[in-house]
This record gives structure tokens, sequence and C-alpha cells, in this order.
């Protein structure tokens, strides 16, 4: 078990755009608003008021426990929460998971890429972490879209959670530093930041 870390010394992560922190109990009413909406029905959601309170105290104590977590996303400029990036490893999970949540009104404009991303990054050149997976549901097309964008592939001989979820597993470290999947990420985050071409009419990814 990895050493536990308290709420008050959990590392921060910086992108262009982004601050990564732990959570908040200031952050706690977009988490709720998120989670018993109809954007977390791909997460077990939508839930009620009591099981929201009591997913979000695992979201801290998961730091204590494991020594890692899910941080919440903030906006560098304005520190306005975004959504949550970070690992994710209940009792029940076969493996270490990368997961993420984009606020509903905060998708469509990389954020979920460029945290994730960082994330992913940290936990493995800080935490030792020498893979990851991302367990979603078959139906949840943006976060699969997301996660082929961050190199994941499916892995069709993994153990699931429940027998429901579609297993993604990430690049090893190794693998990302021998291959174009992270300069592939950073020019499309810098896209993001700074359009190279205009939008064009359409459906968002929505993260």
């Amino acid at each position: 078990m990895a050493q536990n870390r308290r709420a008050t010394d959990i590392p921060e992560i910086e992108t262009q755009r982004l601050v990564l922190r732990g959570p908040k109990a200031e952050d706690y009413p977009n988490f709720k608003a998120t989670f018993t909406s109809y954007r977390s029905r791909f997460m077990g959601g939508p839930l009620n008021a009591y099981e929201t309170w009591m997913l979000y105290a695992a979201e801290i104590g998961h730091w204590d426990i494991r020594g890692y977590g899910m941080w919440m996303i903030h906006d560098k400029i304005t520190d306005e929460p975004l959504g949550m990036a970070g690992g994710w490893f209940p009792a029940a999970w076969p493996e270490r998971e990368l997961a993420w949540i984009i606020w509903p009104d905060k998708a469509g404009k990389g954020f979920a890429l460029e945290a994730s991303n960082a994330a992913r990054n940290f936990l493995y050149t800080q935490m030792g972490w020498d893979g990851a997976v991302s367990y979603l549901d078959p139906k949840n097309l943006d976060s699969i879209k997301l996660a082929e964008r961050l190199g994941a592939t499916k892995d069709r001989e993994a153990r699931t959670i429940d027998g429901n979820d579609a297993v993604y597993r990430h690049p090893s470290p190794a693998a990302l530093k021998s291959s174009q999947i992270t300069d592939g990420i950073n020019l499309e985050i810098a896209n993001f930041i700074n359009p190279i071409f205009a939008k064009t009419t359409g459906g968002s990814l929505g993260l």
C-alpha cells in the first residue's frame, strides 16, 4: 500500500490552463450537481443526496487509504472547478484506474484530456505506476474516445468490475516515451488552447 497522504499534503499539478489539487469541502456543490444529474448515468448515477455525499467522502478518504486519488480540476486563472481526474482503486477494482469526469457545462474544451494526461504522467513518474486501466461503460462513447486519444486500447482479456464495463488499457510509461502518442496528445491540447483551425459545426466529444 502506498504511503498515506492527508488532504492537507495532496500534491498539486499545474498545466498550461489547469491546476489539479485535492478535493475540498467547498468543491462539493459542483460534485453533487453532477452526480445527482443525468450526466452521471455512466458512473452509477444519478445518485441521491446521501449517496453523493458518501461518494465525495470516499474521494477524500481514498487519498488517506491509498496515498493517491482523484484531483479536483480548477481553471488556473479563475480557480473555477471544472471536474475531477486521477487515480482510483476501490476495494472491488481489479486494477488501478485512471478516471475522469468533467462538469457538464465545462465539456468540449479539452479539459478532460489535459487533466487526465497530466494526472497519468504524475502517477507514472512520481507514484511509480507501471500502467493503468480505465473502466468504461460501453455506451459512454465520449469517454471511450478520450481513452483512445490518450493511447488506451480495449483489453478484452482483462477482468472487469462487474461484467458490464469495458476495460481500456493505457500505454506503459516506457511505451509513452517511445511512441508518438505523447506528441499527439500535446498537439491536441495545444490546439484547444490556441485553435489552428476554425471550429466546424457538429457534435462535440464533450471532453
